[in-house]
């Protein structure tokens, strides 16, 4: 016979009503208790009736995250963070993938899974201003990344320029005077990509150094291949780089593959940062330099803005915008 809430009460020492609060992700319950409570829950495997909270409380216990690709090591990362802070308020989260589409982004703005979920997290590449504006489902959102979309929805992310502009001056500082920018885009879902290489080029005039665009490579997609297929073309140039910041850790691995295919040294003869701190980033050889986002601080922020969303019951008037931080993490291959 399963366990219920008189259960866990007991195996914690609290009250049922707590033990409900808990699962039903209120807030005014100490860290202390919600921790107990949900050891209790651990311990003797309960689940809450789902079909009778929903009845009670018109809400379903779910949230949508929508990502572009789960592929990417940061947005895998970042899922897995939003799982834990959504199971933390007693919320489950179906996850899906919209490839970076505008008609498949549209789907999630429209309404996605309205009837199952109480919420949608989303990270948009290809859509504006104008179509968040356009929306009608009256489901609480939360803008996730960096495209720093001023419409009426509450959004977290991070300074990408500064962040760029933190990473080229520290292959600056470490005596690189030919950087290379690596992922630069300019179809509408390029505005990450716009704004750290704004950030790039702030770099460049706190170094007194050139913008040369010939260092300039743009990527389709922020993959390994592209990576490598641009920093084989800056290879080929008669003065080539002796500094690369790439706009995502994965081109960054493809770029340090490439420079180990030919025989370049690392950081010797080119230095090397990428963006995002994916997990094996670390474990590269040599190990990649990177800018590091607060994806747990994101994860978690975003999924409490929303949680406040739902509980308020109403879209907000005011919409927030949380910036994360984020760390220049300097490792070997920007060691000089």
């Amino acid at each position: 016979m399963g366990s219920n809430l008189k259960d866990v009460a007991a195996l914690a020492g609290v009250s049922v009503k707590t033990v409900s609060n808990v699962v039903n992700g209120y807030v005014h319950v100490s860290a202390a208790t919600r921790e107990r409570v949900q050891r209790a829950i651990d311990e003797l495997g309960y689940r809450p009736n789902a079909t009778a909270r929903s009845l009670r409380s018109g809400r379903s216990g779910v949230l949508a995250l929508a990502v572009p690709e789960l592929g990417v090591p940061y947005f895998a990362e970042l899922a897995s963070l939003v799982v834990d802070a959504a199971a933390a308020h007693g919320y489950t989260v179906l996850i899906d993938q919209t490839a970076g589409a505008k008609d498949r982004e549209l789907v999630v703005l429209g309404g996605i899974r309205h009837h199952l979920v109480d919420g949608v997290l989303f990270s948009p590449l290809a859509l504006g201003v104008a179509d968040l504006r356009r929306r009608t489902d009256s489901t609480p959102m939360v803008l996730l990344g960096e495209r720093g979309l001023r419409g009426p929805t509450d959004h977290v992310g991070i300074d990408n320029i500064r962040a760029a502009r933190e990473a080229t001056r520290h292959l600056a500082e470490r005596g690189c005077g030919r950087i290379a920018a690596i992922g630069v885009q300019s179809v509408g879902t390029g505005a990450t990509a716009r704004q750290r290489y704004a950030g790039y080029r702030k770099g460049l005039d706190d170094a007194g150094l050139d913008l040369d665009p010939a260092l300039v490579l743009p990527a389709p997609r922020f993959h390994r291949a592209e990576g490598y297929a641009a920093m084989a073309s800056l290879l080929e140039l008669p003065d080539p780089p002796d500094g690369v910041f790439c706009f995502n850790d994965l081109l960054a691995l493809g770029a340090l593959r490439c420079l180990h295919t030919r025989g370049v040294p690392v950081p010797e003869q080119v230095a090397l940062i990428g963006f995002d701190d994916a997990e094996e980033s670390s474990y590269a050889t040599p190990s990649l330099s990177t800018i590091a986002p607060d994806k747990a601080a994101i994860a978690t922020t975003a999924v409490e803005l929303l949680l406040s969303r739902i509980r308020a019951g109403e879209p907000p008037e005011a919409p927030r915008r949380v910036t994360a931080g984020y760390t220049l993490i300097a490792r070997e291959s920007s060691a000089r």
